[in-house]
């Protein structure tokens, strides 16, 4: 398989952009921001806001869904495009742990690149749809873990 160069962070953060405008309006909403993006980790972050937050003050459970979601599956954007390939993926599951009230500005990091890279390849491969497990973590702006989730990224390579 050729392997091109990675996507910039720009170029990341427009397709986020428009995906949010077209395609998933909650994204749009919820205006995550994505802060940094490699092989092998993302760092997303959402605001504490009035679109943000529930009757306690404190993150509503649909926001941290929203940057979960992001931070595990902009890696499949960010892998289709870095091996040129047309992906079809969703999650399949979700478990989180709620450790503490989000109460403040949450930053969600998956540091888990290089199991979506290999499942895209193994999907490729085998023409099959592949699972991955993948871990996010939800901080706030004390780098007090706030929540873990566990997502199952289902992958096809078309």
């Amino acid at each position: 398989m050729k392997n091109h160069s990675a996507p910039t962070l720009s170029a990341i953060r427009w397709k986020l952009f428009w995906l949010g405008v077209f395609k998933i309006p909650l994204l749009y909403f919820v205006r995550p921001k994505l802060i940094s993006i490699n092989s092998n980790e993302v760092h997303v972050k959402i605001n504490l806001s009035r679109r943000t937050k529930n009757h306690l003050n404190s993150m509503y459970f649909g926001a941290l869904a929203v940057g979960a979601d992001l931070a595990a599956g902009i890696h499949a954007f960010y892998f289709a495009e870095k091996h040129n390939k047309k992906i079809s993926f969703s999650f399949k599951s979700m478990n989180v742990e709620f450790i503490q009230r989000a109460e403040t500005n949450i930053t969600f990091f998956c540091s888990q690149g290089q199991l979506i890279e290999q499942a895209i390849l193994d999907s490729c491969n085998e023409k099959q749809r592949k699972n991955q497990l993948i871990e996010v973590s939800a901080f706030d702006l004390n780098h007090v873990l706030v929540a873990q989730f566990y997502m199952e990224l289902s992958i096809k390579v078309l």
